[in-house]
């Protein structure tokens, strides 16, 4: 087994060119899911001045067990995907795109990805959408982490009850970023199913349009 199973994966790309691009937006699939997939809502989210980039999991899955399992469990495969987010990021880097004008956004797997990955590396992003998924831990464990977000803007949808996600970490991974200095936009909907709701695309829709209005 590759200690980097997806270090290789492709990088699928969508809207303006990384050198010409004013901001970039890195989306994140789910599991077994897709960088096609998932650019999907680039398209619902589209902004002409932004490159979206999404890279593609080694199988299709990011890490082989829930995110409320054990770390250990998940290794070396989410160390893995945490360094291919890094990957992509500094894709948008070396082309010109500063770390504030890059929005982390993802669904279920790729929305737990994105909030590790913004927690576990703290600074000023452009912004986090998290669609259904949190902070990875067992629930119980000590998510917490430190470091400055410094104003951020993130949005958390979920529905309640989720098959996979329970609300309980969502809240609590908003809380987390708060406490890093997020600015932090929480939205339950109860009763909806595992998916994407056109109201949570409208949220991450308004929040690049706000991170991106100038500049």
């Amino acid at each position: 087994m590759s200690a980097d199973p997806h270090k290789e994966g492709r990088v699928h790309h969508f809207g303006a060119t990384l050198e010409e691009a004013a901001g970039a937006v890195i989306l994140l699939h789910g599991r077994g899911g897709s960088a096609e997939d998932i650019l999907s809502l680039a398209e619902a989210m589209y902004n002409p001045r932004l490159a979206y980039l999404a890279p593609q999991a080694a199988g299709s899955t990011w890490y082989p067990n829930s995110f409320l399992a054990p770390r250990e469990s998940n290794e070396p495969w989410l160390s893995s995907a945490l360094r291919k987010v890094e990957s992509v990021l500094d894709l948008a880097i070396a082309a010109g795109i500063p770390r504030e004008r890059v929005v982390i956004g993802g669904f279920s797997q790729g929305a737990c990805l994105s909030t590790e990955f913004v927690a576990t590396h703290p600074a000023r992003y452009a912004g986090v959408i998290a669609l259904t998924g949190g902070l990875i831990g067992p629930l119980g464990s000590d998510v917490s982490h430190a470091g400055d977000l410094e104003g951020m803007p993130a949005f958390f949808g979920s529905g309640d009850p989720d098959p996979h996600v329970p609300w309980s970490r969502v809240q609590e991974s908003a809380d987390v970023l708060t406490a890093m200095g997020a600015k932090v936009t929480v939205r339950r909907y109860p009763g909806r199913p595992h998916t994407v709701s056109q109201e949570e695309l409208e949220f991450g829709r308004r929040l690049l349009q706000d991170a991106f209005a100038a500049g």
